[in-house]
């Protein structure tokens, strides 16, 4: 009887890897595949992650420091363990590594220090590591400000513009706003440009606080001197402030780059520090002007007012250097054993505001137990067919520099070799499954999930994900990470994912404790993700076509081109669609399924040599590039992509057609016709580009 069960219990399972389909392979080459992954998941070793994430954030490891670079060797020791080739990519890049000096203070109508450091808490021994520091926004200016003081709700270029509207005066006064809204830097910007002469940035508790629910040690809420770090820098492109465009390699390398002034750069030159709400509210609740608007006020036990008034003084002084400063990327390599040239990245930046166990060390920890899991295959001979980089980048949080200055460095190979880039940056910081990417990697993500269990019931991680819907909500790639580079500069198509939940961000209370007692405290994530993430590259290195899902274009472009039009006409009633984007649109889908056709048969009849094999993924490889376009964005030429891009006033937000949004953002009309030109002429790109592949292989 038991004999007969397992017979048909292997029955069932053949009969599974008959039937299943994945993209790029063959029928004959899904049986080998599936057999793979099978022997992938049952090698993923549960402990590692937690072994590996302790380890990482032992200690506080900001970019630039001896700490950091500790984490850099156990990095390198690790993936060299496993078999991977390894190796470090220098740069010296102009940032400042520390906050140096800084104060905050009341003056009048009292003399009172406020503070800047999170508390020392019993409950969690990492809260007193003697090497954690004061909070500091890196490229911060430097000076030495007394002045009165202005709130600005989220400090967004809406919220200035209304504050002028309120006719409320900032030149001189030092402004004080709450985090959310947009990127840091820009509430700098925005306050620098509107007079101000100083910034105070901070966390309210309607955000992120007791009125949110139980705060930290007691719950995953900021207490009242939690505070949030970060970066400040705004520059019109991403990576290292002085070298646009080129790697900045060590200045004693012979190919170092000329470098601009700090003055060139653009750099923010007012003082600006975060604080707590806890500090916040000795200035706040001492405020005399006109009550905000209902929409600002926040979750301080008082009334909120726009003005603190002449019987109100602050102090604000910052004196922080900066320098040219040495970071590392670490890249290990798994070798292709039939398309070694033909490169699948993977990525996580390794350094952290404090210890960064939610942000970005969970990525860094799963991304060392894959290489493990990976190298038991690649000893076991089952090497994959793609090269595999996994990929550790420095300085991200100083303004995701590290991966920039690689994309400079490598932009020609990696336009020609680069099938796909996937960032991990925090990728296990929860249990809630999700992602964005660019159109041709939706379906082999959301593909992926279905092979592997979700841990906290019975559900896969695509049911748990999708929520009874037919495909998951998958997102559209915006700013904040290592993927910028890769998507919005070189054209390498990108993946962002993982899981999400609760966090306390750039805090120095993101430490193991608070991973263990609130993010996932059985450890299941971890190798979970790990799975998901390893199929999905697994099947990239491995399939005979790149498994691109190039209607997708079609579908996602006709929405945001819908979207777009809508937009329009709220400022341009006149308008009526992007003719020549449209008719474009029209026509390449039928291109697009006609080149999804041929592949098919392609893969079935097996009617290609290698050599043609490696014609078409080569092909295939430069289908993103199709929206590159050498003019760039009309707000940054750095971002050369029609297609997606941070959002300029924000940091944060995806803008995806950013050519036509900033059209729409700043109410333009008259370059909406050539801007739907360039549009049609990159959709028409790509249409031609598949029409030629399909002709080619006839």
């Amino acid at each position: 009887m038991h004999m007969r069960l397992l017979l048909y219990a292997l029955c069932l399972c053949v009969g599974t890897i008959q039937a299943q389909r994945l993209s790029g392979f063959s029928s004959e080459s899904v049986k080998n595949q599936l057999q793979i992954e099978s022997v992938f998941k049952s090698e993923v070793d549960s402990e590692r992650f937690k072994i590996h994430l302790k380890t990482l954030t032992e200690h506080p490891h900001i970019a630039g420091t001896k700490a950091n670079e500790d984490v850099r060797d156990y990095m390198i020791s690790i993936m060299d363990q496993a078999g991977w080739s390894v190796k470090t990519y220098p740069y010296e890049v102009y940032m400042s590594n520390g906050p140096g000096k800084s104060s905050v203070a009341l003056v009048r109508p009292t003399r009172k220090p406020l503070n800047q450091q999170e508390d020392m808490l019993k409950e969690d021994p990492y809260s007193q590591h003697p090497d954690l520091q004061k909070a500091w926004n890196a490229y911060s200016g430097n000076g030495d400000i007394t002045a009165e003081v202005v709130y600005a709700n989220y400090g967004t270029k809406a919220d200035f513009e209304a504050l002028e509207e309120m006719g409320v005066d900032i030149e001189g006064k030092i402004v004080i706003a709450r985090y959310g809204g947009n990127f840091r830097g820009y509430k700098a910007k925005f306050a620098e440009a509107y007079g101000a002469a100083g910034l105070i940035i901070y966390t309210d508790p309607k955000d992120s606080g007791f009125t949110r629910g139980l705060t930290f040690p007691d719950g995953v809420y900021y207490n009242e001197s939690g505070i949030q770090r970060g970066s400040l820098l705004t520059a019109d492109w991403t990576g290292d402030p002085l070298t646009p465009f080129e790697a900045a390699l060590p200045i004693s390398d012979k190919n170092s780059p000329k470098r601009l002034s700090p003055e060139e750069a653009g750099l923010h030159s007012i003082p600006v520090t975060p604080i707590g709400y806890g500090a916040a509210q000795e200035i706040l609740e001492r405020m005399q002007g006109n009550p905000v608007p209902s929409q600002w006020q926040g979750g301080l036990p008082f009334t909120y007012r726009i003005e603190g008034g002449e019987d109100l003084l602050v102090r604000l002084y910052v004196e922080q250097p900066k320098s040219l400063t040495k970071i590392y990327n670490v890249l290990g390599t798994l070798k292709g054993d039939t398309h070694p040239d033909e490169w699948v990245i993977l990525g996580c930046h390794y350094d952290a505001w404090a210890f960064g166990a939610t942000d970005p060390n969970s990525g860094t920890a799963m991304l060392l137990s894959l290489s493990e899991t990976l190298g038991k295959l690649a000893k076991a001979n089952k090497r994959p067919g793609r090269s595999i980089m996994i990929a550790h980048w420095d300085a991200e949080e100083h303004g995701v520099i590290g991966s920039s200055e690689w994309v400079e460095q490598m932009k020609e190979e990696l336009q020609a070799k680069a099938v796909a880039y996937i960032n991990l940056d925090a990728a296990v910081s929860g249990q809630n499954f999700g992602a964005s990417a660019s159109p041709s990697l939706k379906s082999i993500l959301s593909e992926a999930t279905k092979s592997v269990n979700y841990p906290y019931s019975d559900e896969t991680v695509f049911e748990h994900w999708s929520k009874g819907n037919d495909e998951p909500k998958i997102g559209n790639l915006g700013g904040g990470s290592d993927h910028i580079a890769f998507y919005m500069h070189a054209g390498v198509p990108s993946l962002s994912g993982g899981s999400s939940g609760p966090t306390l961000y750039h805090t120095n209370y993101d430490d193991f404790y608070f991973y263990e007692k609130f993010v996932d405290p059985e450890f299941q994530m971890g190798p979970t993700v790990e799975k998901v993430v390893g199929l999905m590259t697994l099947r990239l290195a491995n399939a005979e076509f790149i498994p691109y899902d190039v209607t997708r274009y079609v579908t996602d472009l006709e929405l945001h081109f819908k979207n777009a039009t809508q937009q329009v006409k709220t400022y341009y009633p006149e308008f009526t669609n992007f003719k020549l984007s449209t008719e474009a649109l029209l026509n390449l889908k039928p291109v697009a399924n006609a080149f999804v056709l041929k592949l098919d048969s392609l893969l079935e009849n097996k009617s290609l040599n290698k050599r043609e094999q490696r014609n078409l993924n080569a092909e295939l490889i430069q289908l993103e590039k199709s929206f590159l376009d050498d003019e760039g964005m009309p707000f940054g030429d750095w971002y050369k992509s029609l297609y997606a891009s941070s959002d300029p006033f924000s940091g944060y937000a995806s803008w995806i057609l950013p050519g036509i949004q900033y059209q729409i953002e700043t109410h333009a009309v008259d370059q909406l016709g050539a801007m739907d030109e360039r549009y049609a002429k990159a959709i028409n790109r790509l249409g031609e580009k598949l029409s030629a592949i399909t002709k080619n292989f006839d």
